[in-house]
């Protein structure tokens, strides 16, 4: 028996899972709303009350971590795998970082939860890169070595921001004012929808709402914000789509994207994604997908602990 989890900011998904055969059965899953635990061993208590035997157990972290030890970035959680071990009887447990453990789901998404949004000409075995907007902005890399695709875990959500017309200048100035140094993660996440909303006149709102009023075309501001928002998003996905050579694909997840891109213009997106100067003819080989099951990490936090 193996434990799965998927730890972020705003919701965490647990499961309880068997291998059978070399096939994965989930037993239990559920989701729960992060804030409402001060500890994560409150919550891991609360859905394994009875402590079942369970051989390996693995959790995507919306933070850094060392394999051993996480903080997570918008959580005052802390995670110790010997602590978890020790109190839950679980015999081996690894800490990944959310965008590593969503890049090892990638082999069990079904092709039905993925949308291509450009095709680009895909090399096999060639560098890919996932990335994410939700409570933050999550990357990892995937290389190929030894006849398997390497994860390589970051925190290129955290690059500094880099305006690339007027208007997002303007958006840089005024986060520079109120916060000092501007991350990509200040902009291309749900917040940092929030914040362009405010931005453009409007009032702080969740992402939530902004996203759902743009989708219902009866809020011009919202439209305005979104497509200022995919802009940026487009065009840092194509920045690390060139650092990372991207022929593989490149791959967005998080909770805005499986909401928000299959039902929106995603032409602002993919522009920005092809504004690359002397090099837009190389990024235009590059297919962009968007990944639209919230499970990816659940998925690769599993797969993950079978191999422990």
């Amino acid at each position: 028996m193996i434990l799965g989890g998927d730890l972020g900011g705003t919701k965490t998904l647990l499961a309880l899972a068997e291998i059978d055969d070399g096939r994965l059965r989930i037993l239990r899953r559920q989701r729960y709303a992060s804030q409402d635990y001060p500890r994560f061993d409150d919550l891991l208590a609360d859905f394994i009350p009875d402590q079942p035997a369970i051989a390996a157990a693995c959790f995507g972290v919306a933070g850094p971590t060392d394999g051993r030890q996480a903080k997570l970035t918008y959580l005052p959680w802390q995670l110790a795998a010997g602590a978890l071990e020790d109190r839950f009887g679980i015999g081996r447990v690894a800490l990944l970082n959310d965008f590593a453990a969503a890049a090892h789901g990638l082999p069990l998404v079904e092709d039905r939860d993925i949308l291509t949004l450009h095709a680009g000409q895909p090399i096999a075995q060639a560098p890919c890169v996932i990335l994410g907007a939700g409570t933050g902005l999550g990357v990892a890399g995937l290389i190929w070595q030894d006849g398997n695709y390497r994860v390589i875990p970051g925190e290129g959500g955290h690059f500094g921001y880099s305006p690339q017309t007027p208007e997002q200048g303007e958006l840089w100035r005024c986060l520079l004012a109120r916060h000092g140094r501007v991350t990509v993660e200040d902009i291309v996440s749900g917040p940092g929808l929030t914040r362009i909303h405010a931005f453009l006149g409007g009032h702080e709102q969740p992402p939530e709402a902004i996203g759902q009023a743009a989708l219902n075309s009866n809020d011009p501001l919202a439209r305005e914000a979104l497509r200022l928002w995919l802009e940026c998003y487009g065009a840092f996905a194509g920045d690390l789509a060139m650092h990372w050579l991207a022929r593989g694909g490149v791959y967005l997840a998080g909770g805005l994207a499986a909401k928000l891109l299959p039902n929106v213009d995603t032409g602002p997106f993919i522009k920005a994604f092809l504004a690359k100067r002397e090099h837009c003819e190389l990024v235009a080989t590059m297919p962009v997908h968007a990944l639209t099951s919230e499970d990816l990490g659940l998925f690769g936090t599993l797969a993950h602990a079978g191999t422990l």
